[in-house]
């Protein structure tokens, strides 16, 4: 089963937000899909230093 989705409102500044609909056209994503693979990466990566000694 799918986790399931939460709607929300955020503020980008309008640079962040330009960049980043250019880099979702280009992964071939919607915006929504392409912030929520960048910060799962992100969040991933940060856990992952979390765990180093």
């Amino acid at each position: 089963m799918r986790p399931l989705k939460v709607k929300i409102s955020i503020t980008l500044d309008e640079d962040i937000l330009e960049q980043t609909k250019q880099l979702a056209e280009l992964a071939d994503r919607s915006v929504s899909q392409y912030i929520n693979l960048v910060l799962k990466k992100h969040i991933a990566k940060t856990n992952t230093k979390k765990e180093q000694p």
